[in-house]
Protein backbone atom coordinates (compact mmCIF):
# COMPACT_ATOMS: atom_id res chain seq x y z
CA UNK A 1 0.00 0.00 0.00
CA UNK A 2 1.75 3.39 -0.59
CA UNK A 3 1.02 6.45 1.53
CA UNK A 4 0.80 9.53 -0.47
CA UNK A 5 0.72 13.13 0.84
CA UNK A 6 -0.87 15.61 -1.35
CA UNK A 7 0.81 19.44 -1.29
CA UNK A 8 -1.70 21.81 -2.48
CA UNK A 9 -5.72 21.64 -2.43
CA UNK A 10 -6.93 24.11 -4.74
CA UNK A 11 -8.31 23.36 -7.99
CA UNK A 12 -5.29 21.50 -9.58
CA UNK A 13 -4.61 18.91 -6.30
CA UNK A 14 -8.53 18.56 -5.64
CA UNK A 15 -8.88 16.90 -9.40
CA UNK A 16 -6.90 13.92 -8.32
CA UNK A 17 -8.20 13.40 -4.97
CA UNK A 18 -10.93 11.55 -5.90
CA UNK A 19 -8.96 8.97 -8.21
CA UNK A 20 -6.16 8.43 -5.14
CA UNK A 21 -8.87 8.28 -2.95
CA UNK A 22 -10.63 5.31 -5.38
CA UNK A 23 -7.02 3.22 -6.22
CA UNK A 24 -6.67 -0.10 -3.90
CA UNK A 25 -3.33 0.46 -3.77
CA UNK A 26 -3.37 4.13 -2.36
CA UNK A 27 -4.47 5.33 1.15
CA UNK A 28 -4.14 9.35 1.42
CA UNK A 29 -2.24 10.16 4.46
CA UNK A 30 -1.80 13.37 4.79
CA UNK A 31 -3.09 16.41 2.94
CA UNK A 32 -1.53 20.03 3.43
CA UNK A 33 -2.59 24.06 2.35
CA UNK A 34 -1.96 27.10 3.73
CA UNK A 35 -5.57 27.56 3.82
CA UNK A 36 -6.42 25.34 6.98
CA UNK A 37 -9.60 25.67 6.98
CA UNK A 38 -9.97 24.14 3.19
CA UNK A 39 -7.40 21.20 4.57
CA UNK A 40 -9.22 20.16 7.33
CA UNK A 41 -12.35 20.22 5.91
CA UNK A 42 -10.10 17.61 2.87
CA UNK A 43 -8.98 15.74 5.84
CA UNK A 44 -12.36 15.37 7.31
CA UNK A 45 -13.51 14.12 3.91
CA UNK A 46 -11.15 11.84 3.04
CA UNK A 47 -11.72 10.28 6.65
CA UNK A 48 -8.91 10.31 9.06
CA UNK A 49 -5.82 11.71 6.72
CA UNK A 50 -3.52 13.98 8.83
CA UNK A 51 -4.18 17.52 8.15
CA UNK A 52 -1.17 20.11 7.46
CA UNK A 53 -0.75 23.59 6.90
CA UNK A 54 3.32 23.81 6.25
CA UNK A 55 4.26 21.59 3.71
CA UNK A 56 7.77 20.41 5.67
CA UNK A 57 5.12 18.85 7.98
CA UNK A 58 3.87 16.20 5.58
CA UNK A 59 7.53 15.38 3.97
CA UNK A 60 8.35 14.61 7.16
CA UNK A 61 5.05 11.76 8.25
CA UNK A 62 7.22 8.57 8.53
CA UNK A 63 3.72 7.37 7.26
CA UNK A 64 4.24 9.34 3.47
CA UNK A 65 6.51 7.62 0.36
CA UNK A 66 5.18 9.63 -1.90
CA UNK A 67 4.31 13.35 -2.05
CA UNK A 68 2.08 14.99 -4.87
CA UNK A 69 2.87 18.47 -6.00
CA UNK A 70 -0.08 20.26 -6.75
CA UNK A 71 1.18 24.07 -5.85
CA UNK A 72 1.41 26.71 -8.35
CA UNK A 73 4.64 26.73 -10.34
CA UNK A 74 6.97 29.10 -8.25
CA UNK A 75 6.81 26.53 -5.52
CA UNK A 76 7.55 23.65 -7.12
CA UNK A 77 11.25 23.54 -6.98
CA UNK A 78 11.86 24.13 -3.22
CA UNK A 79 9.28 21.81 -1.97
CA UNK A 80 10.16 19.27 -4.80
CA UNK A 81 14.05 19.30 -3.63
CA UNK A 82 13.01 18.51 -0.02
CA UNK A 83 10.50 15.71 -0.82
CA UNK A 84 13.62 14.35 -2.98
CA UNK A 85 16.42 14.86 -0.29
CA UNK A 86 13.93 12.93 2.24
CA UNK A 87 14.41 10.17 -0.97
CA UNK A 88 10.25 10.45 -1.14
CA UNK A 89 8.83 9.99 -4.91
CA UNK A 90 7.17 12.08 -5.92
CA UNK A 91 4.53 13.40 -8.46
CA UNK A 92 4.77 16.89 -9.67
CA UNK A 93 1.98 19.18 -11.66
CA UNK A 94 3.16 21.07 -15.08
CA UNK A 95 4.89 23.28 -15.52
CA UNK A 96 8.15 20.95 -13.95
CA UNK A 97 9.63 24.35 -12.89
CA UNK A 98 9.39 28.41 -13.08
CA UNK A 99 12.76 28.33 -14.98
CA UNK A 100 14.84 26.19 -17.09
CA UNK A 101 17.66 26.16 -14.35
CA UNK A 102 15.26 24.95 -11.69
CA UNK A 103 14.16 22.26 -13.97
CA UNK A 104 17.57 21.20 -14.64
CA UNK A 105 18.45 21.02 -11.15
CA UNK A 106 15.15 19.23 -10.37
CA UNK A 107 16.23 16.43 -12.84
CA UNK A 108 19.35 16.17 -11.34
CA UNK A 109 18.31 15.74 -7.73
CA UNK A 110 15.49 13.20 -9.16
CA UNK A 111 18.18 10.95 -10.45
CA UNK A 112 20.47 11.15 -7.59
CA UNK A 113 18.05 10.36 -4.89
CA UNK A 114 16.98 6.83 -6.80
CA UNK A 115 13.22 7.33 -6.06
CA UNK A 116 10.47 7.69 -8.82
CA UNK A 117 9.48 11.12 -10.45
CA UNK A 118 6.80 11.70 -12.27
CA UNK A 119 5.03 14.56 -13.62
CA UNK A 120 1.07 15.07 -14.59
CA UNK A 121 0.63 15.72 -18.11
CA UNK A 122 -2.99 14.21 -18.43
CA UNK A 123 -3.62 14.57 -22.07
CA UNK A 124 -1.05 11.07 -22.92
CA UNK A 125 -3.97 9.09 -20.70
CA UNK A 126 -6.99 10.72 -22.71
CA UNK A 127 -8.06 8.24 -25.49
CA UNK A 128 -8.50 11.14 -28.00
CA UNK A 129 -4.52 12.09 -27.35
CA UNK A 130 -3.70 8.28 -27.34
CA UNK A 131 -5.49 7.65 -30.64
CA UNK A 132 -3.88 10.42 -31.99
CA UNK A 133 -0.51 9.16 -31.26
CA UNK A 134 -1.82 5.35 -32.61
CA UNK A 135 -2.67 7.29 -36.15
CA UNK A 136 0.77 9.46 -36.49
CA UNK A 137 3.18 6.44 -36.00
CA UNK A 138 0.80 4.50 -38.15
CA UNK A 139 1.07 6.91 -41.01
CA UNK A 140 -2.43 8.10 -41.31
CA UNK A 141 -1.70 11.02 -42.92
CA UNK A 142 1.31 10.52 -44.88
CA UNK A 143 4.38 12.36 -44.70
CA UNK A 144 4.32 14.81 -41.90
CA UNK A 145 4.12 18.33 -43.90
CA UNK A 146 3.43 20.94 -40.38
CA UNK A 147 2.88 21.01 -37.27
CA UNK A 148 0.44 24.03 -36.08
CA UNK A 149 -0.65 24.26 -32.26
CA UNK A 150 -4.04 27.09 -31.85
CA UNK A 151 -4.92 28.73 -29.05
CA UNK A 152 -7.54 30.69 -28.33
CA UNK A 153 -9.17 32.53 -25.42
CA UNK A 154 -11.54 34.85 -24.99
CA UNK A 155 -10.85 35.64 -21.51
CA UNK A 156 -7.90 34.53 -19.70
CA UNK A 157 -7.18 33.59 -17.14
CA UNK A 158 -11.17 31.86 -17.52
CA UNK A 159 -13.50 32.19 -15.45
CA UNK A 160 -13.52 29.20 -13.46
CA UNK A 161 -9.25 29.94 -13.28
CA UNK A 162 -9.48 32.76 -11.35
CA UNK A 163 -6.35 33.22 -8.99
CA UNK A 164 -3.23 35.35 -8.10
CA UNK A 165 -0.56 33.97 -10.46
CA UNK A 166 -2.11 32.09 -13.51
CA UNK A 167 -3.00 35.50 -15.21
CA UNK A 168 0.68 36.64 -14.09
CA UNK A 169 3.47 36.60 -16.19
CA UNK A 170 5.68 35.47 -13.69
CA UNK A 171 4.43 32.01 -13.71
CA UNK A 172 1.15 32.06 -15.71
CA UNK A 173 0.10 32.87 -19.08
CA UNK A 174 -1.64 30.35 -21.70
CA UNK A 175 1.61 29.48 -22.98
CA UNK A 176 2.68 27.88 -19.53
CA UNK A 177 -0.56 26.61 -19.02
CA UNK A 178 -2.13 25.15 -21.65
CA UNK A 179 0.73 25.36 -24.18
CA UNK A 180 3.38 23.03 -21.77
CA UNK A 181 0.43 20.30 -23.11
CA UNK A 182 1.19 19.86 -26.14
CA UNK A 183 4.66 21.15 -26.32
CA UNK A 184 5.04 17.56 -24.24
CA UNK A 185 2.96 15.74 -26.68
CA UNK A 186 5.05 16.82 -29.43
CA UNK A 187 8.33 15.70 -27.75
CA UNK A 188 6.67 12.33 -27.60
CA UNK A 189 5.26 11.88 -30.83
CA UNK A 190 7.19 14.03 -33.16
CA UNK A 191 10.55 14.37 -31.08
CA UNK A 192 12.43 17.31 -29.86
CA UNK A 193 12.17 20.93 -31.20
CA UNK A 194 14.82 23.50 -32.32
CA UNK A 195 14.92 26.75 -34.38
CA UNK A 196 11.99 28.28 -32.43
CA UNK A 197 11.73 31.95 -33.17
CA UNK A 198 8.64 33.65 -31.34
CA UNK A 199 6.42 36.94 -31.32
CA UNK A 200 4.62 37.96 -27.85
CA UNK A 201 1.88 40.43 -27.42
CA UNK A 202 1.71 41.73 -24.33
CA UNK A 203 -0.50 43.83 -22.15
CA UNK A 204 1.35 47.08 -20.87
CA UNK A 205 1.11 46.17 -17.00
CA UNK A 206 4.81 44.36 -16.71
CA UNK A 207 3.15 42.08 -14.63
CA UNK A 208 0.43 40.83 -16.58
CA UNK A 209 0.76 37.78 -19.17
CA UNK A 210 0.89 37.60 -22.41
CA UNK A 211 -2.12 38.22 -24.69
CA UNK A 212 -0.77 36.73 -27.82
CA UNK A 213 1.93 34.48 -29.98
CA UNK A 214 2.97 33.99 -32.96
CA UNK A 215 6.19 31.28 -33.11
CA UNK A 216 7.77 29.00 -35.81
CA UNK A 217 9.97 26.25 -34.96
CA UNK A 218 11.51 22.94 -36.62
CA UNK A 219 11.21 19.54 -35.56
CA UNK A 220 14.32 17.40 -35.72
CA UNK A 221 13.77 16.72 -40.12
CA UNK A 222 12.85 20.28 -40.51
CA UNK A 223 8.96 19.90 -40.34
CA UNK A 224 7.72 23.19 -39.43
CA UNK A 225 6.07 23.69 -35.99
CA UNK A 226 3.67 27.09 -35.97
CA UNK A 227 2.21 28.24 -32.51
CA UNK A 228 -0.28 30.67 -32.70
CA UNK A 229 -2.85 32.08 -29.63
CA UNK A 230 -4.92 35.26 -28.61
CA UNK A 231 -6.71 36.05 -25.70
CA UNK A 232 -9.44 38.75 -25.17
CA UNK A 233 -11.20 37.82 -28.16
CA UNK A 234 -14.45 37.44 -29.52
CA UNK A 235 -15.48 33.64 -29.74
CA UNK A 236 -15.20 30.69 -27.96
CA UNK A 237 -12.59 29.03 -26.55
CA UNK A 238 -10.63 26.93 -29.01
CA UNK A 239 -7.22 24.66 -28.92
CA UNK A 240 -6.27 22.64 -32.01
CA UNK A 241 -3.49 20.69 -32.19
CA UNK A 242 -3.22 19.86 -36.14
CA UNK A 243 -0.88 18.06 -38.06
CA UNK A 244 -0.80 18.21 -41.49
CA UNK A 245 0.08 15.28 -44.25
CA UNK A 246 1.06 14.54 -47.41
CA UNK A 247 -1.84 12.30 -47.36
CA UNK A 248 -4.43 14.03 -44.78
CA UNK A 249 -4.98 16.25 -42.12
CA UNK A 250 -5.45 14.40 -38.31
CA UNK A 251 -6.73 17.09 -35.32
CA UNK A 252 -6.87 17.02 -32.05
CA UNK A 253 -9.35 19.67 -30.64
CA UNK A 254 -10.60 20.76 -27.34
CA UNK A 255 -8.97 18.29 -25.57
CA UNK A 256 -11.28 15.53 -26.41
CA UNK A 257 -11.93 15.62 -30.08
CA UNK A 258 -10.18 13.79 -32.42
CA UNK A 259 -10.74 14.65 -36.81
CA UNK A 260 -9.88 13.18 -39.68
CA UNK A 261 -9.80 13.92 -43.20
CA UNK A 262 -8.12 12.60 -46.72
CA UNK A 263 -6.83 15.43 -48.43
CA UNK A 264 -9.95 17.36 -50.06
CA UNK A 265 -12.24 15.50 -47.85
CA UNK A 266 -14.15 17.51 -44.69
CA UNK A 267 -12.46 16.89 -41.26
CA UNK A 268 -14.82 13.76 -39.77
CA UNK A 269 -14.48 13.21 -35.88
CA UNK A 270 -13.20 9.74 -34.95
CA UNK A 271 -15.33 8.07 -32.47
CA UNK A 272 -12.69 6.61 -29.37
CA UNK A 273 -14.76 4.65 -27.58
CA UNK A 274 -12.67 1.60 -28.14
CA UNK A 275 -9.30 3.37 -27.05
CA UNK A 276 -8.12 2.17 -23.53
CA UNK A 277 -5.38 4.61 -22.77
CA UNK A 278 -3.41 4.05 -18.77
CA UNK A 279 -4.39 5.49 -16.13
CA UNK A 280 -2.19 8.11 -14.40
CA UNK A 281 -2.40 6.62 -11.03
CA UNK A 282 -2.14 3.22 -12.05
CA UNK A 283 1.10 3.78 -13.65
CA UNK A 284 2.73 5.33 -10.69
CA UNK A 285 1.82 2.51 -8.30
CA UNK A 286 3.26 0.39 -11.19
CA UNK A 287 6.75 2.66 -11.46
CA UNK A 288 7.01 2.36 -7.72
CA UNK A 289 7.04 -1.46 -7.24
CA UNK A 290 9.48 -2.30 -10.39
CA UNK A 291 7.21 -2.71 -12.79
CA UNK A 292 7.59 -1.25 -16.66
CA UNK A 293 5.27 1.84 -16.50
CA UNK A 294 3.97 4.59 -18.58
CA UNK A 295 5.28 7.85 -17.28
CA UNK A 296 6.71 10.80 -17.91
CA UNK A 297 9.17 11.76 -15.66
CA UNK A 298 11.14 14.97 -15.19
CA UNK A 299 13.46 14.59 -18.03
CA UNK A 300 10.21 15.11 -19.96
CA UNK A 301 9.52 18.16 -18.00
CA UNK A 302 13.27 19.57 -18.33
CA UNK A 303 12.74 19.35 -21.87
CA UNK A 304 9.44 20.94 -22.27
CA UNK A 305 10.79 23.22 -19.48
CA UNK A 306 13.21 24.80 -22.54
CA UNK A 307 10.76 24.92 -25.30
CA UNK A 308 8.59 26.78 -23.13
CA UNK A 309 11.07 29.14 -21.63
CA UNK A 310 12.48 29.66 -25.40
CA UNK A 311 8.59 30.55 -26.52
CA UNK A 312 8.55 33.07 -23.45
CA UNK A 313 10.97 35.06 -24.00
CA UNK A 314 10.35 38.74 -24.73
Amino acid sequence: MLHIGIIGLGAIGQRLIKQFSEHPDIEIAAVCDQLESLTRETAASLGGAHAYTEYQEIIADPKVNLVYVAVPPKYHFPIVMEVLQAKKHVLCEKPLANSVEEAKAMLIAAKEAGVVHAMNFPLNYGPAATKFAELIHENDIGKLRRLQLTMHFPEWPRPWQKNEWVGQREQGGFVLEVGVHFIQQTLKIFGDIKNIQTRLELPGDSLKCETGIIATAELEDGTPVLIEGLSEIAGKEYIGFTAFGSEGTLALENWGQLKSGKIGAELETILTEGVTPNHLIDEVVKAIQGQDAELYDFEVGYKAQVVLEELRKV
